[in-house]
This record gives C-alpha cells, structure tokens and sequence, in this order.
C-alpha cells in the first residue's frame, strides 16, 4: 500500500542564497567564505524534509524566470517532485548571511513578484484537479503581491470541501483569515500565537490555555512551537507536551517547516498525536543542527528521536 500523498502550497517561492562570511564588516568590504543555493519557501521546505524521510510528497505553487527555473532544477537534483504554476515575472530572490564569527545570521527577503488574476485561477484549476486526492495539504507562508488577503481561507475551504485535511502554517493577516475556515492543524509559534490571539503568553499555562482557545476555534489540532523548548499541542480529547534534548544550534532556519512536516507525516497515516509531535520535534531539532537553509537528515532524526520526551498534560 502506497504512502499517502502530502501535497504542499508555497503560494511565494524563492531562490534561497545563503552566504557565509568570517567577520561581516558593516560599511565596508566582504568577501564570503562560502555560498550555497536552496529552493525555498515553507510548503517547499515541507516538501524537502517529508521526501528526506521518504515520504510521499508534491510541490506546488507559483514559479517564473530563470529563477524559477533555478529552484525546479534544485528540487529535481534533490528528487523532490514538483507541479508548479507559471507565470510571466521572476521568482523572487532570498539572501542568508551568516557571519561565522559571530554566529549571528541576518535574513533579507524579497516580497516576491505580482501574481496576475488569471495565474491565481489557473493555480486554483490545477489543485482542484489532484488526483489521486492528497491525505493532507500543507499550506504556508507569507502570499505575493495580486493574490487575495483570503487566499488561505479559499485554500483550506476548498480542500475541505474535498474531504482533505488542510494543514495550515501561516502568520499575520494571512493566520487570521486562514483560521476562519477551520483547518485541520494550525502551528504557529509563541509570537504568532499572542498576535492572532492579541494577548501575551508569558509561560507554559498561558500557552496552554492558547492551544485550548485555538481548538475552540474550530481547529482540530493546535500546535504551539517553543524553539529548544519544544511544542504544546492540544485536540479537544488531549493535551501534549513534547520537549527535545539540548542540542548545539547552527541555524533556526527551516526548522518550523521540518516540525510541520513530522506532524503531516505521521498524521497522513493516521498515527496516534503523540507520535507525531515526537517525530516533528526530532526533525525541527535535527534542522538546527544544519547550517543556513539545509534541513533535517533523517540520520539526525533518527537518532534524536528516542531522546524526544512526550507527555500528557492534565488541566484542572
């Protein structure tokens, strides 16, 4: 019996160059030690990490120019599969640096290219048409220009209206409205959480209580991230905790994409939460253990995995 399929939306691609530099000098004169190119964009990374673990996958979204054409070839190299929509501008252009002296990592993104309405409905055609029907649907990220405020309320009701579960990893605006149409899995981290809930949320009862409000919301399950301090995850039935081991961070970079994917792969085959939020925390942490926007080896994850502390969560 074949994997389920976990189609993933990256409604905003990028080229992702990361540059390496040993003394960034502010106003002056760099030159970089090192320099890779990644195919980026959340539902793309998701993509990546769920094939590194050998899951079924596809990525869609929007791509064009040589750029665009840039991030295809990346994604075929790696053998991650692909259906991309085109359209007439260039993909966008990401940059990474990383000053190994520091260790600290400066991110400069591009806003992306405008999105034509007849692009929009064309992509809107194409996921309509999946077949075979995915067993979950990964969408994220932030939307380029021309595309609708309430892209990812269409996208998760649609997807919905199909009998497929939405999972949704947004922020902002594009996190307010997405959750109108009660998708199956939302995580956003600790900042997300207090600007779509408007309140902070100051220590693990707060957090707690975040997850439960989101559940009430009409999500079937919310998963709050807490960096080295792992996840909270809640359904109406149950609330879990799952903490990673200390580990030496190289990069946060794509860490949240590889916790959205250990989440989908698990529950894609309709595994217990619990082994899912113990497989999303072993990938996120084996993503810190790269350096800029590499991901998860599933050689780290395995590894990490049985470090991974799950455990249930009583509220009075």
């Amino acid at each position: 019996m074949k994997e389920p399929l976990i189609a993933t939306i990256t409604l905003n691609p990028s080229l992702d160059q990361h540059i390496t530099v040993d003394g960034l000098v502010v106003d002056g004169l760099n030159r970089w030690s090192r320099l890779h190119r990644y195919a980026g964009g959340k539902g793309i990374d998701v993509s990546r990490a769920v094939h590194e673990m050998g899951g079924r996958t596809v990525a869609y979204g929007f791509i064009g120019g040589t750029i665009g054409r840039a991030v295809e070839i990346l994604l075929d190299e790696e053998g991650v599969p692909f259906s991309f929509t085109p359209i007439h501008r260039e993909t966008r252009t990401n940059f990474i640096i990383t000053d190994s002296k520091s260790s600290q990592q400066t991110r400069i993104d591009s806003p992306g290219p405008h999105i034509a309405k007849g692009e929009f409905e064309r992509f809107r055609r194409k996921m309509l048409r999946i077949r075979p029907r995915p067993g979950l649907i990964v969408a994220g990220g932030s939307a380029p220009p021309g595309i609708p405020a309430d892209v990812y309320y269409t996208i998760v009701k649609e997807a919905t209206t199909f009998g497929v579960r939405a999972i949704l990893d947004a922020d902002s605006q594009w996190l307010a409205e997405g959750i109108r149409a009660k998708p199956y899995l939302i995580k956003p981290n600790v900042q997300e959480s207090e600007e779509l809930l408007g309140r902070e949320l100051p220590n693990e009862e707060a957090i707690i209580r975040a997850v439960l409000d989101m559940v009430d919301m009409g999500v079937e399950i919310a998963v709050i991230s807490r960096g080295q301090d792992g996840l909270i995850a809640a359904t109406k039935k149950e609330i879990l905790k799952a903490v990673p081991p200390p580990v030496k961070v190289k990069s946060a970079v794509g860490a949240g994409d590889c916790t959205i994917a250990g989440l989908a792969l698990k529950l894609a085959n309709e595994e217990p939460l619990s082994r899912a939020c113990r497989l999303a925390v072993a990938m996120g942490t084996a993503a810190v253990l790269t350096p800029g926007t590499e991901l998860a080896h599933k050689a780290d994850v395995e590894r990490l995995l049985p470090q991974v502390k799950v455990r249930k969560i009583t509220v009075g």
